[in-house]
């Protein structure tokens, strides 16, 4: 997935972005409001990490702002704002979730994959493609019994897929979704990558719309 947290906390910050990080994800960083619109204004997020209380305004206008031009990104809200009127007002805003600080940040990733495979339709994180059995919460794959291993980029791309099954996605789409990854985003990457999720998963795990795009096959 690809991942926007806005958090001005540098300490916070800087561990919530490794965490997500280690899982696999892409993530941008941003410190305020005014960037986080910019952000979202250019590139397409799988989720977002909110903070309420930020330098340029409260994290809850700007929640509301989204939900009301209709944008139905998931959204958690991660902040120190632990009343229970306070959980009540960000749920209603429209989160997805809610987080209090300090946080255990494994916690952390289970609530994200929670609120992803509830958008990706699929509540059990265990999904059986063909010979494949992917664990979405463990982050595993075994094909025909056997595990396989794949890069985070690799991860990142099998997420896109499964996210939105028998949906063509474009190249510019799946590039996206690597572009915080710090090796900068070629322009042969994406069929480097479909390539080498073919060789491990099966050919027919990922379909070619010439000219269009990918979408999930059938294992």
């Amino acid at each position: 997935m690809r991942i926007l947290l806005i958090e001005d906390d540098d300490v916070l910050g800087a561990a919530v972005r490794d965490q997500i990080a280690a899982d696999g994800h892409s993530i941008d960083w941003v410190m305020r409001l005014d960037a986080a619109g910019d952000a979202m204004a250019v590139a397409v997020y799988d989720l977002v990490l909110l903070d309420l209380m930020l330098p340029d305004g409260r994290g809850i206008g700007f929640l509301r702002g989204l939900r009301a031009r209709g944008d139905v990104t998931p959204v958690i809200i991660l902040t120190a704002l632990d009343q229970v009127s306070d959980r009540i007002e960000g749920l209603n805003a429209g989160a997805d979730d809610y987080l209090v600080k300090p946080f255990d940040l494994a916690e952390l990733s289970a609530r994200i994959g929670s609120v992803a495979r509830r958008y990706a339709g699929n509540p059990n994180p265990v999904i059986t493609l063909g010979a494949l059995d992917i664990d979405l919460a463990a982050r595993s794959v075994f094909r025909e019994g056997r595990a396989v291993a794949l890069t985070a980029r690799e991860w990142v791309l099998l997420e896109a897929f499964l996210s939105r099954p028998g949906q063509l996605l474009s190249k510019r789409q799946l590039e996206e979704r690597l572009y915080s990854f710090e090796a900068e985003v070629e322009s042969n990457t994406v069929e480097v990558h479909v390539s080498r999720l073919r060789k491990k998963l099966g050919a027919g795990v990922i379909e070619t719309e010439r000219g269009l795009g990918y979408r999930l096959g059938r294992g």
